[in-house]
């Protein structure tokens, strides 16, 4: 083969790379305009059966060099970049996202505004257990000024075996002492079955760390008209747990609060490592408050102070920790929760450094 034939084939090649170029493009124009049809539609993005059919369509009609598993391939890599499109395209377009809306939200709870530039708390005991044991932690909270009371009634453990709550019994409890000290009642739901039940007892619905992906929760709590408090999950990126959240907002439901909580990494110092940054983050990428649970995060007693300090500082709207009457004999996270007297130092020292504004 001369120089010219070689030249001449190689042109052709360049030719053909232009064209596919423009072919590609002209395809990833019309996956953009499907991908925002099926966000007005609310349908998933990936559908898998479609793509088989796409694949299997293609193999029909292959008539070589290529063989049939490298021609699916090259076209499941261009499905692929497809489907990353539409992705990002739908990042921009995210109800809580800072770009969609500018201005902060405020999620009101009988009268508390989280949000508004005050420090707001939310204190109570890690699971219910008697009505004595929760009125004692509210008579101290009530007697504060405070206003929010945290209780676990559903409690997801690691093992089979831990104190698994009292259910709806424990919500009943937290609602009969709401009403008694006027209190507005923050507790986790683990069962998208059991929310319409639960919002008859609690004014917050709390979705815990382990049940952050359980979306099929996050659409159920986004389908009623109650506050919801998400926390982040055990090792969840930022994304997924602001992706959590636009689960429930995409239901229509916007009275939402970030909760950090923590993450597991291979520190054993704590029960798990408090990822301080991601509160200016979520405060820079979303208009959600975001509040800080400094139980969780570092399971111990003697951190909670200067941690929770530091959530504040760093420019969380709120902080969250466990109060037990007697922790050395409570049912769960003994290790981890104050008593009472604890409770007193701890929140006047925070309110000494960080006054409400006026």
């Amino acid at each position: 083969m001369s120089n010219k034939e070689l030249d001449q084939l190689r042109q052709q090649v360049d030719e053909m790379n232009l064209d596919l170029l423009k072919l590609i493009n002209e395809r990833a124009r019309l996956v953009q305009e499907i991908g925002k049809v099926k966000e007005k539609q609310g349908v998933n993005r990936y559908d898998p059966v479609r793509e088989r059919k796409m694949l299997d369509l293609i193999k029909d009609q292959n008539d070589g060099p290529f063989e049939h598993s490298t021609v699916e391939h090259i076209f499941k890599e261009i499905f692929k970049a497809g489907l990353e499109l539409q992705k990002d395209d739908h990042r921009k377009a995210l109800l809580v996202s800072r770009k969609k809306k500018a201005e902060d939200t405020i999620v009101d709870i009988k009268g508390e505004k989280i949000g508004d530039g005050n420090p707001h708390y939310i204190f109570g005991p890690c699971a219910v257990e008697s009505y004595e044991q929760v009125a004692e932690v509210a008579k101290s909270i009530k007697a504060k000024g405070l206003k929010m009371l945290r209780g676990g009634a559903f409690k997801p453990r690691t093992s089979p075996y831990d104190f698994q709550g009292l259910g709806i019994e424990g919500l009943k409890i937290l609602k009969k002492i709401a009403d008694d000290f006027d209190l507005a009642v923050v507790s986790e739901i683990v069962n998208p079955a059991d929310v319409e039940k639960a919002v008859e007892y609690i004014d917050v619905i709390q979705i815990g760390a382990r049940n952050m992906q359980n979306f099929e929760l996050l659409k159920a709590a986004g389908a009623v008209k109650k506050p919801v408090l998400l926390k982040r999950g055990l090792a969840a990126t930022i994304e997924e747990f602001i992706n959590a959240a636009e689960y429930i907002m995409s239901q229509g439901n916007g009275d939402i609060i970030l909760c950090e909580r923590g993450i597991r990494t291979y520190e054993r110092a704590t029960r798990n490592t408090l990822d301080i940054s991601a509160v200016p983050i979520l405060k820079q990428e979303t208009h959600l408050p975001v509040m800080v649970d400094v139980t969780h995060s570092t399971g111990r007693r003697d951190l909670l102070l200067p941690t929770a300090k530091a959530a504040l500082a760093i420019g969380a709207d709120g902080v969250m920790a466990e109060v037990h009457p007697d922790p050395a004999v409570a049912l769960s996270d003994s290790a981890q929760q104050m008593d009472i007297k604890q409770f007193d130092d701890f929140y006047s020292t925070l309110l000494k450094n960080h006054p409400l504004k006026v």
